[in-house]
C-alpha cells in the first residue's frame, strides 16, 4: 500500500472558471468524472472527453488538478466524504464502526467503477484525514491504547476497502457474465454428489443462499468481536468528535486510509 501523501496546503488552489456558459471547480470535474467513470468505465476518464462533457478546453482540468491521477485521487475522497455524510458517533464504539464501515462500503458500491480505481489509494486529502480521525477517535475513546487502536484501525479500514473493491469488480461486470458467474452456485455448486464432495453437498442449500450477496457485514462483525475481545474490561464510554467538526464547513470527513 502506497504511503507518501502529499498535504492539502501543497496543493493548487484555483477559483471557478467559465466555459461555455458552464462555471469549471474542483467539485464539478469530480461529479463529471464520477459519471463518466459509471458511464464508460475507466477508458471513458480522458482530458479530451472531460473537456468535451464540460464545453470546456481541456487543458483546463488542469487549473484545479495536476493530472487524472490527481483527479482520481479527489473522486476517491469524494466517496469517503460521501459515506460519512451525516454520521455522528453515538457513544458506543462497535455500534460506531459498524455504521461507518457499513456506509464506506455502500457509499464505494454506489460507483463500482469508481471504487475498482480508487479503493487502493492514499490522497491525503481532507475526508480522507478526518475520517482517520474519526475512526482513532472511536477505538482511543473505547479505551484501546495506541497500538492495539492503529492495529484495529488498519484491518478495520483496509477490510471495509478490499470488500468494496472487490464488491464492486462483481458489480462492474457485464450483465451476462455477472449472471452467470451467480448462477455456478445452484448450476454446479448444489449439484456435486455426496459421495465425491461431502461437505459442499451437505451444505450446498446454504452456499446457494448467501454466496452471491456480499460477505462484507459478517466479515465486519467477526473484526468487530476480535476489537471487542482486545478491549475486555478496558471499555470505555467517551465519544470522539464527530467527522464534521475535523473538517471545513459542513462537508463530511472521507476515507482515512480509506484511500488505501
Amino acid at each position: 500500500m502506497p504511503k507518501e501523501v502529499v498535504p492539502e496546503s501543497a496543493r493548487r488552489r484555483r477559483k471557478p472558471v467559465k466555459a461555455g456558459g458552464v462555471v469549471l471547480s474542483e467539485r464539478l470535474y469530480i461529479e463529471t468524472a464520477l459519471r463518466m467513470l459509471q458511464e464508460h468505465g475507466r477508458d471513458g476518464l480522458t482530458v479530451r472527453r472531460l473537456g468535451a462533457a464540460l464545453g470546456a478546453d481541456p487543458s483546463s482540468l488542469y487549473r484545479y488538478f495536476r493530472s487524472t491521477d490527481d483527479l482520481l485521487l479527489a473522486v476517491g475522497d469524494e466517496l469517503i466524504g460521501r459515506a460519512l455524510r451525516g454520521w455522528r458517533p453515538g457513544g458506543d464504539w462497535r455500534a460506531d464502526l459498524r455504521d461507518l464501515g457499513l456506509r464506506i462500503h455502500s457509499a464505494y458500491l454506489a460507483h463500482p467503477q469508481a471504487a475498482i480505481l480508487t479503493a487502493s489509494r492514499v490522497s491525503g486529502r481532507s475526508h480522507e484525514i478526518a475520517a482517520d480521525e474519526a475512526i482513532l477517535g472511536v477505538l482511543r475513546g473505547a479505551g484501546l491504547p495506541d497500538a492495539g487502536a492503529v492495529r484495529v484501525y488498519h484491518a478495520f479500514i483496509d477490510q471495509a476497502l478490499a470488500f468494496a473493491a472487490l464488491d464492486a469488480a462483481a458489480l462492474a461486470l457485464p450483465h451476462g457474465a455477472r449472471a452467470a458467474d451467480e448462477a455456478v452456485w445452484q448450476a454446479t455448486y448444489a449439484r456435486l454428489p455426496a459421495a465425491t464432495h461431502p461437505h459442499i453437498a451437505a451444505t450446498a442449500p446454504r452456499l446457494v443462499a448467501r454466496m452471491n450477496t456480499s460477505a462484507y457485514p459478517t466479515a465486519l462483525e467477526m473484526l468487530l468481536d476480535s476489537a471487542a475481545a482486545a478491549l475486555g474490561p478496558l471499555a470505555s464510554p467517551v465519544s470522539p468528535a464527530s467527522p464534521e467538526s475535523l473538517t471545513d464547513g459542513a462537508r463530511p470527513p472521507g476515507g482515512a486510509a480509506a484511500g488505501r
